[in-house]
């Protein structure tokens, strides 16, 4: 671990250059078509896993050849998030969110329409890129679309949609793919991303370049997101991102053969479940953007320490009704963990809100596909109770890590988290 990085503090920075200014008050119409992008984003990332039969039928192939769309998904994120971020540094920020969702448009007309699976596979490749440099702005975004003191609530109305994706989006894909053809979902994907593109131009006000930024290079930013690994400002924060990651996904893989084993929940029953976990997560990150800016500290024990319990709940079998409440909490507190651990990551890095975001992208990403791997492993040789016993463990290791974490996450109003205007 290398040495504090000074430069790393929370002194508020000038106003950027240009015609930007620091609003008033926040800008819901810009903050919800950011909410639109990140609800398209995660339902074109989901989208597969609705549709493995019919793009199996559809390209001739097996269905475990089209499940490793998504691992591979989360692998292209993972590598290229962080070296293009710092590529495209020097772009004004609504330009590069226009940028990303062009690219993701091409991607999905180009899968749209793929031939084979090696056609869809590279579709997907490029759509992979433009998530992971998504994911690493859209944080930064909301908070300079909010003033002092707000970034928290920002954020909450900005990642709401990507927890609504995992409620509507994904089975409206899926119920779109199966009455038409899995072509005719992701084409409809495309159409509301270049609806959204439309909405960024009109919508989104300028966002320049930030003076730190402006005559960076990219072995600049490229060393400046190595410092960032290393860093003790963000590398608490990345590296309980990863372990309490790993725990939710070992878990999270899972839950509908839990429900089943825990509760006796199956069939339209376990399906109204899972449509309440995506809406208990919907409320949750309402819940938790509108405490953040306060207390930061107590929102994320508060979201550990439920979702330790409710996760352990699911070791037993304590039959239909503790097995919904459960889930319900358990959907409650997890859906908002994306914002808050990167709030926590973009505050310790003030000066390169950004290149830490890029980072904290990276540990998600190696989160989720540990704990999907863990999970499998478990339940692939019959140790399906291990799965949520394993997955709260872990999360009550990153309940010690954040209280040890004080730094990271303060128990006072997170007023330093203005300087990343």
């Amino acid at each position: 671990m290398s040495s504090p990085d000074l430069s790393q503090t929370h002194t508020p920075l000038p106003e950027p250059a240009g015609d930007f200014r620091l609003p008033d008050r926040p800008n819901y119409a810009a903050l919800v078509v950011l909410a639109t992008c990140s609800f398209i984003f995660v339902t074109a990332e989901m989208m597969p896993v609705g549709l493995l039969p019919e793009i199996s039928a559809g390209l001739d192939v097996t269905q475990a050849q089209v499940g490793l769309l998504l691992t591979s998904y989360a692998a292209v994120a993972a590598v290229t998030t962080i070296p293009l971020t710092a590529l495209t540094m020097r772009f004004p920020r609504h330009q590069l969110l226009a940028g990303t969702l062009v690219v993701f448009v091409l991607a999905q007309l180009m899968a749209a329409f793929a031939p084979t699976l090696t056609v869809l596979s590279l579709s997907r490749v490029f759509s992979a890129a433009a998530h992971g440099v998504f994911w690493a702005i859209v944080a930064p975004l909301a908070a300079r679309l909010a003033p002092p003191g707000l970034a928290g609530k920002a954020m909450g109305v900005v990642f709401t949609g990507s927890a609504l994706a995992m409620v509507m989006g994904a089975p409206l894909a899926t119920v779109i793919g199966q009455a038409t053809s899995w072509r005719t979902a992701v084409a409809c994907v495309a159409g509301s991303a270049a609806l959204s593109l439309v909405a960024v131009f009109l919508l989104v006000p300028k966002l320049p370049v930030l003076p730190r930024d402006a005559g960076a290079t990219l072995i600049g930013q490229l060393a400046n997101a190595g410092r960032q690994i290393r860093s003790r400002a963000t590398l608490p924060g990345c590296a309980i991102t990863v372990v309490v990651v790993v725990g939710q996904f070992t878990a999270y893989t899972y839950i509908a053969p839990l429900a089943e084993r825990s509760g006796g929940l199956e069939g339209r029953a376990l399906a109204l479940l899972l449509l309440g976990f995506g809406i208990a997560g919907v409320l949750g990150n309402l819940t938790a953007g509108r405490f953040i800016d306060r207390r930061h500290d107590l929102v994320m024990i508060t979201i550990l320490a439920v979702m330790v319990v409710s996760i352990a709940v699911l070791i037993g079998t304590p039959g239909p009704v503790v097995t919904v409440i459960a889930v319900l909490l358990w959907g409650y507190s997890s859906s908002p963990l994306s914002m808050t651990l990167q709030a926590a990551v973009i505050r310790r890095a003030p000066r390169s809100p950004d290149a830490a975001a890029s980072v904290q992208v990276v540990a998600f990403q190696i989160g989720i596909g540990s704990g999907a791997l863990i999970g499998e492993r478990l339940y692939g040789h019959g140790h399906l109770v291990l799965v949520p016993l394993v997955g709260a463990v872990l999360i009550a290791v990153a309940l010690l890590m954040v209280l040890r974490a004080k730094e990271t996450f303060p128990n006072h109003p997170a007023a330093h988290v203005d300087a990343i205007h």
